[in-house]
C-alpha cells in the first residue's frame, strides 16, 4: 500500500473541491436574489393589476360613461398610492367609449394598463342588455 494515498486527500484537491463548492454556493445566493427580487416585483404588479380592475369595475357599473379624454387619480391599495390614468374616446361609429387605463406607483417599476369598452351615453341599455355589454341583435 502506497502510504501517500492512505493519508487522505492533497491539498490540491481539497482546493479544487472548495472552489467547485464555492461556485456553488455563489450560483445558488445569486439564484436566491435573483427570486425574492422577482416575487416582489410580481406582487407589486399584481397590486397594479387590481387598481386598473378596480378603476375599471368603477367605470362599468357606473349608469354615466366616463368623460372624454385623459383624467388621473389616486388610489391606495397594498399599502401604497398608486397613480392611475385613464383615456377615453368615442369609437369610429360613437356607439361605445373606449377607455385606456393604467396605473403606476413612484417608488416601484410596477406598472398595469387595461384598455376597455362600454356603451355610450348615446345609447341606451335597450339595444345591449341591462349590463350594458354589446349583445347580437338579429
Amino acid at each position: 500500500m502506497n502510504p501517500r494515498r492512505a493519508n487522505g486527500f492533497t491539498l490540491i484537491e481539497m482546493l479544487v473541491a472548495l472552489s467547485v463548492f464555492s461556485l456553488a454556493a455563489l450560483a445558488i445566493i445569486r439564484l436566491q436574489s435573483y427570486t425574492i427580487h422577482n416575487g416582489a416585483e410580481i406582487a407589486d404588479r399584481v397590486s397594479a393589476q387590481s387598481v386598473v380592475r378596480n378603476r375599471s369595475v368603477e367605470i362599468l357599473t357606473d349608469p354615466n360613461p366616463p368623460p372624454l379624454g385623459r383624467s388621473s387619480g389616486q388610489e391606495r391599495n397594498g399599502g401604497r398610492n398608486w397613480q392611475w390614468v385613464q383615456e377615453a374616446q368615442l369609437s369610429e361609429d360613437g356607439r361605445f367609449v373606449q377607455i385606456a387605463l393604467s396605473a403606476s406607483t413612484p417608488d416601484t417599476n410596477a406598472r398595469a394598463s387595461l384598455n376597455i369598452v362600454r356603451v355610450s351615453a348615446a345609447l341606451g341599455t335597450e339595444d345591449f342588455g341591462s349590463s350594458g355589454a354589446a349583445l347580437t341583435r338579429q
